[in-house]
């Protein structure tokens, strides 16, 4: 049977539509399936979730989810339709709330839950009965408005137990005190991804990653998904790419099972509330290409939150060029207010072939590869950022009575007039340039040897330059323009 979905309630930024009721369904284990499908169109200016809320009686064994809606053509330069869907259970939508059982936007056209087993993006669990509730996000809505039908199934039975989730441990063998390489921004299938974690290992191997973070958009079910493929040289991280109408945030290495919700602007004022429940998870608030031109990609929440901020994202594009700027500025603005300064990393936001994962990757130091290490060490900024494992940096700056500072780090001498002598050892980046980059630009330039393997040194003084930080850069493609980095570290920041 087919109903129209009718409008009973609104509020700023979501709508709920007419209940669902299969209240004439039988019940029991040999009850048939029960199915019911709503159509409707959705305006031009719709909130940004609509919810079907739907009655699921008890002795329900698995509930299924169909989608379709129509991509009407448009005209050139105007949206056309994408609508996004996900479903929370009877434990309701409140934002924040316990109700969340999965997202998958727009990756996929179906999914079902039962308590054994649940689509990638979906978290299984009984199917309890009560108010369900299918979330339906209009992405971007044509002039026309955006026809959608939702079909929704109930198959009864008795219901299957639930395994205990087995999470990745947080402590790999690895090295001890080293510099540890890793890739924090990468999607499976449990997302809009196409490979499985399987494969996002196996990448990640063979990319020389040591670490990397599990990050699917608005969604945790990826988190157990992870059996089997840890190891002593492979530390799993378990996170959630946030991914909001106004920017996206990589919430990295939160406690596993760990749900961040995603249904605000910054108009509403409340991303700093789930900053804040992300290190309270144990993780760090990344906001991810904060210039990505994408529609609901540009980071619009400021970086007041932000732990760290990802300056390159996959292969170097004019997006990060800009990102990098954008971050170099509040390195100026943190040394005019001895405010604390944020971290750049580099992360692959690998999705399906041929995205490279570990292009770029984060090199951190850490005293050892673990969680708790490897989250204080990009924290404090004493990583660099590389486009392959092959690409290795030393940096650091040395001055007074034989003081050193490295990437990250503070080198304090007797004076601001007091030389400092900067050093950039670099491995693994034939026919590129090495710059070093101060509060007033960049003030140092050297072509590396064609083996890609140099030293290069640079006097400064304090009140020359507030910090220093490294580039390496492959030639320019464009005239005027920059080539594309190779690598880039943190800064070291001068004192006298």
């Amino acid at each position: 049977m087919a109903r129209r979905g009718l409008l009973v309630g609104t509020a700023a930024t979501a709508l709920t539509l007419g209940t669902v009721s299969f209240a004439d369904a039988a019940t029991g284990d040999d009850a048939p399936d029960r199915t019911r499908t709503v159509r409707g169109t959705l305006p031009t200016g719709s909130p940004d979730y609509v919810y079907l809320p739907v009655d699921v009686p008890r002795g329900v064994r698995e509930i299924a989810v169909s989608y379709t809606y129509e991509k009407t053509p448009v005209p050139a330069g105007t949206q056309g339709n994408a609508l996004d869907i996900g479903i929370f259970d009877e434990r309701g939508t409140e934002l924040g709330g316990r109700g969340f059982r999965g997202w998958s936007g727009g990756a996929r056209s179906s999914f079902f839950i039962r308590a054994d087993e649940a689509t990638p993006g979906y978290v299984a669990g009984p199917v309890r009965a009560g108010t369900w509730n299918i979330a339906l996000g209009p992405y971007t809505v044509a002039p026309e408005g955006l026809p959608y039908e939702v079909t929704i199934t109930l198959r009864f039975g008795p219901t299957g137990s639930t395994p205990k989730p087995v999470y990745p441990p947080e402590r790999a063998k690895g090295r001890g005190r080293a510099w540890y390489r890793g890739d924090c921004h990468l999607h499976s299938v449990h997302s809009d991804g196409k490979r499985t974690p399987a494969e996002i290992a196996a990448a990640a191997r063979a990319a020389g990653l040591d670490f990397i973070n599990s990050s699917e958009h608005n969604t945790y079910s990826a988190h157990s998904a992870w059996d089997g493929l840890w190891g002593d040289d492979l530390l799993v991280l378990t996170g959630e790419e946030v991914t909001t109408r106004n920017g996206h945030v990589i919430a990295l290495a939160t406690d596993p099972g760990t749900f961040v919700d995603w249904r605000y602007r910054a108009r509403d004022n409340r991303f700093g509330h789930y900053a804040k429940a992300v290190r309270r998870a144990g993780g760090l608030v990344v906001p991810a290409h904060p210039h990505a031109t994408c529609i609901g990609c540009h980071w619009k929440f400021g970086f007041g939150e932000a732990d760290a901020v990802e300056v390159w994202n996959g292969a170097y594009t004019p997006e990060d060029e800009i990102a990098l700027a954008e971050w170099d500025n509040s390195l100026v603005a943190a040394v005019r207010t001895s405010k604390p300064w944020v971290a750049a990393m580099g992360n692959s936001d690998a999705h399906r072939e041929p995205d490279k994962v570990g292009l770029p990757q984060t090199v951190v130091l850490a005293d050892e590869l673990s969680r708790e290490a490897i989250t204080a060490g990009i924290r404090a900024g004493h990583s660099y950022i590389a486009e392959s494992s092959a690409v290795t940096l030393s940096f650091g700056a040395s001055g007074g009575r034989g003081l050193h500072a490295g990437i990250g780090e503070r080198l304090r001498v007797d004076g601001d007039d007091t030389p400092v002598t900067v050093r950039l050892e670099v491995t693994g980046a034939p026919g590129c340039t090495a710059r070093f980059v101060t509060d007033q630009g960049t003030l140092f330039t050297a072509t590396l040897p064609e083996s890609g393997t140099g030293v290069v040194e640079w006097r400064t003084t304090p009140v020359y330059a507030a910090y220093v930080r490294a580039e390496v850069r492959h030639p320019a493609t464009v005239p005027g323009l920059p080539g594309a980095l190779a690598a880039l570290t943190n800064p070291v920041f001068l004192e006298g």
